[in-house]
């Protein structure tokens, strides 16, 4: 028996919950319930993290978590708990798959059936924000060599356990060459240790056009943390409907499973909320801990209930569906249904799925790194980048120069345009004159020196370069 550690959350999250579990029991799950409590109660009673520290020690020791919507208060400075979750327990893929359900689930898309895999703990939700002037804040992106091998690897896994095909790539590496081109590099790297498997690589922002135009192109996606974010909504949506799908967020050491909708507190006492997202999370997580028989039979006999038209009302629809029902008559026909098959739909197989392999990342050697300039960032409420320049070349060293200022990643100096809009928030980039190495020396006095010509130097960023190769991007006309 596996004991699981459960959440029922916030507005509809009971009854959702509840209704899951008394599924999973009459299917015959071989599951154990630790109950926890988090979310809106804990926040507004000061808790800004949303769960307490005794609940963090009963899902490590479970190291499965089945979680309900919860509601997050606004403002007040709380943080996502799904967000904390992820990342204090090394879930570090995302995985949602999206079927569409036609044509008993109203959709565009009748052939789409397709899995995004998505990055879980880097990319902009580090959320590490400051404001660094009065008219500019920053979100520092961060992407890292392991955290691409785990995500990529785990995608390519996951497509041979699950008989998949082909494995897309989404990124944005035309414009962010570094981290987007980073994520690009790893991904070609791993795609040839799967030679049966087809691979791809689309930027963003077409692929996700072609994503929400033909889905039945796509396969297995995978991408970094706020597109996955974004895209796995839409996919959702197009599916049929978000209240349908549910997701994995998986660890080496730990899981968690859910819904991947919010709390819906409007519809919440009512015995209406449909359970189909968490269930579907429920069932990849029986999947994850080897009962494949009981997810077999559950997502067989949710199929069959679709099909004999008992909809809940979201998406029940006239002239297709039969009856519309509640939470809890909802959960009863599928109960009843166990151990049916579908006709429309292609019944489920899941008993010969094999455990998806996760590889620890292996350092790499390291590389040769140098020290080359540093970009020092100005607090400035002047206009004009050529007066700018001209405080800053009274900076005298005879070792560092400056060889560039932009402002929003725009050069303005030199041979800037004045049709160019200018914050107060300026990168003023310094080099070396010769081949020289930087140093904390040549550091220090151009901080000193800035200071003494009145110049609010907020923060600085070095220039290196790895293995000869320059690790930093170039302003915009550079």
């Amino acid at each position: 028996m596996t004991t699981i550690t459960i959440a029922k959350g916030d507005g509809i999250g009971p009854e959702i919950m509840d209704a899951t579990i008394d599924i999973l029991k009459a299917a015959g799950a071989d599951v154990a319930f630790e109950e926890i409590e988090i979310g809106e109660k804990l926040y507004l009673a000061g808790n800004t993290a949303g769960i307490s520290s005794e609940s963090w020690d009963v899902i490590r020791k479970n190291k499965v978590f089945l979680k309900a919507p919860i509601t997050t208060p606004q403002g007040g400075g709380y943080k996502s708990l799904n967000v904390t979750t992820r990342k204090f327990l090394g879930l570090y893929a995302n995985v949602r798959p999206c079927m569409s359900l036609h044509p008993f689930v109203d959709t565009k898309h009748p052939n789409m059936d397709l899995v995004i895999i998505r990055e879980n703990e880097e990319d902009l939700y580090a959320g590490i924000e400051h404001q660094q002037t009065d008219e500019v804040v920053q979100c520092l992106k961060l992407i890292s060599r392991p955290g691409c091998e785990r995500i990529v690897r785990y995608a390519f896994e996951y497509a041979k356990s699950n008989g998949r095909k082909k494995v897309t790539c989404l990124t944005k590496d035309n414009i962010m060459k570094q981290t987007d081109g980073l994520f690009h590099k790893v991904f070609d790297e791993i795609a040839v240790e799967y030679p049966e498997i087809e691979n791809e690589h689309w930027i963003v922002d077409i692929g996700a056009a072609k994503v929400a135009d033909t889905p039945e192109q796509f396969d297995v996606i995978v991408t970094l943390n706020l597109y996955g974010d974004i895209l796995s909504d839409i996919t959702a949506q197009i599916a049929g409907s978000v209240g349908l799908s549910g997701s994995s967020n998986i660890g080496e050491h730990c899981a968690m499973f859910e819904a991947i909708h919010g709390s819906a507190p409007r519809r919440a006492g009512q015995n209406k909320a449909n359970p189909s997202g968490l269930l579907q999370g429920a069932v990849q997580m029986l999947v994850h801990i080897g009962q494949h028989q009981v997810a077999e039979s559950i997502q067989n006999a949710w199929l069959k209930t679709l099909e004999d038209g008992i909809h809940t009302y979201d998406i029940f629809k006239e002239g297709l569906s039969k009856e519309q029902v509640g939470t809890r008559e909802f959960a009863a026909a599928i109960i009843a249904r166990l151990g049916q098959k579908p006709q429309s739909f292609a019944p489920v197989h899941y008993a010969d799925l094999q455990p998806i392999k996760q590889v620890p990342y292996v350092r790499k050697q390291a590389q040769a790194k140098a020290w080359i300039g540093t970009d020092l960032f100005v607090h400035w409420s002047g206009s004009d980048a050529n007066e700018l320049a001209l405080i800053l070349q009274k900076i005298n060293t005879t070792q560092a120069a400056l060889s560039m200022i932009t402002n929003r990643g725009i050069k303005v100096w030199p041979n800037g345009f004045k049709e160019t809009l200018c914050t107060d928030h300026w990168r003023c980039r310094f080099k070396m004159a010769s081949d020289e190495n930087f140093t904390p020396a040549v550091l220090v006095s151009l901080l000193t020196q800035a200071a003494a010509v009145g110049l609010d130097v907020i923060k600085t960023e070095n220039l290196y370069t790895f293995d000869g190769k320059e690790g930093f991007s170039k302003g915009q006309g550079e």
